[in-house]
């Protein structure tokens, strides 16, 4: 006779997968650190999440693979697509540099770097010497190179910069190639502080230098221990360069599951179920506007902010973004978090894509009167 007990986790993710295709009252409890519940018992409709069905997804958003949303502490609405699954280890490509931002608060936090205003390159003294080097490059900060505002030539959003991310990916030693990047000769720092936006990957991979050169341990090591593993994160696949170095600015492997749990430690400013993992002034920081992009986007520490609509009007929101349409959205003031992941890479509308979904079918599933 075969056996019938069936172990509690094993019957929980049976349910969940059920749940997929069954839109469940709640998402399984798996007993993963997410408490769970149903999108009434947190002020949601249900509504618009349901809405969300596979022939829309294959319609207005291509290649979407895991929709979750968290309310008031708990996981209310979890649902895969196409190629997604719980399991499923999700490349969010460079949502990684906003957990690169949360491992630069922790190592300030704990004294191993000394303020987000000390001079970056002089973290990196077995990297000397540089090329370009001079005042300007040695003036740079770790805020610099947090708040994509530093003096280095280097732009990904212009295909023929020189300090273009895809300049770096030939080459085996990707470290050497950032800190020999030239600087601008007409940089100049605003009235607050900060010089001009410009989105620069190879800055974001300097930082993980940074962080493992103070750590003095592998940048993996550090984040799955000061980070991670307390928040039960244990399945992760980290982007390497051809010399082996991790990369910090993108590519970091994570289940749509701990990216939430990463969306939660935000919105909690730095705390994770009653440990401050990362300094809370620390995260605030994260979330306050160091520069305006355009006329919808503007820019935290690794962390984009904008305006979404909603039926209680516009709700700031503040999000780890990554090609792809990928997202980790969280919007304080409505205690909510939602991760989208998709693999519509290097498409054109993908993010605008993106947030149509959250407006349509997250975010509309507000009612006003709960805050």
């Amino acid at each position: 006779m075969p056996d019938v007990h069936v172990h509690a986790s094993t019957l929980a993710l049976l349910t969940l997968l059920g749940a997929c295709g069954a839109h469940a009252a709640s998402p399984a409890d798996l007993g993963d650190g997410l408490l769970v519940g149903t999108p009434a018992e947190v002020g949601l409709q249900r509504a618009p999440l349901d809405s969300l069905t596979p022939e829309i997804i294959a319609s207005e958003f291509p290649a979407t693979t895991s929709v979750l949303v968290f309310r008031k502490g708990h996981l209310v609405y979890e649902r895969y697509f196409g190629t997604g699954g719980i399991n499923v280890l999700n490349n969010t490509r460079s949502a990684t540099k906003t957990v690169t931002a949360l491992a630069v608060g922790r190592a300030v936090g704990e004294g191993l770097l000394l303020s987000s205003e000390q001079p970056a390159f002089e973290q990196l003294p077995d990297l000397a010497p540089f090329q370009h080097d001079g005042e300007l490059k040695r003036g740079i900060t770790l805020m610099d190179l947090l708040t994509m505002s530093s003096a280095l030539e280097c732009n990904d959003f212009d295909e023929r910069n020189v300090g273009n991310e895809e300049n770096m990916y030939p080459l085996t030693n990707w470290s050497r190639w950032a800190v020999d990047l030239p600087v601008k000769a007409d940089y100049r720092r605003g009235p607050g502080g900060r010089g001009p936006f410009s989105y620069c990957t190879a800055g974001t991979l300097l930082l993980g230098q940074i962080v493992q050169r103070a750590a003095r341990m592998p940048l993996d090591l550090y984040v799955d221990h000061r980070l991670l593993r307390p928040m039960g994160i244990r399945e992760r696949q980290w982007a390497r360069s051809p010399g082996g170095e991790f990369m910090s600015g993108g590519g970091l492997q994570l289940r749509s599951r701990d990216l939430l749990k990463l969306g939660t430690l935000l919105a909690a400013n730095g705390n994770w179920n009653g440990t401050q993992l990362v300094p809370e002034a620390w995260v605030k920081r994260m979330q306050t506007v160091s520069n305006v992009v355009d006329e919808r986007q503007s820019y935290g520490m690794l962390l984009w902010q904008r305006q979404y609509s909603s039926p209680c009007g516009t709700v700031n929101g503040w999000y780890m973004s990554g090609n792809g349409g990928n997202v980790v959205l969280s919007v304080p003031l409505k205690s909510l978090v939602a991760v989208v992941t998709r693999t519509h890479y290097n498409k054109r509308g993908m993010h605008d894509q993106t947030a149509k979904l959250l407006e349509k079918h997250v975010l509309a599933a507000l009612t006003c009167s709960a805050s």
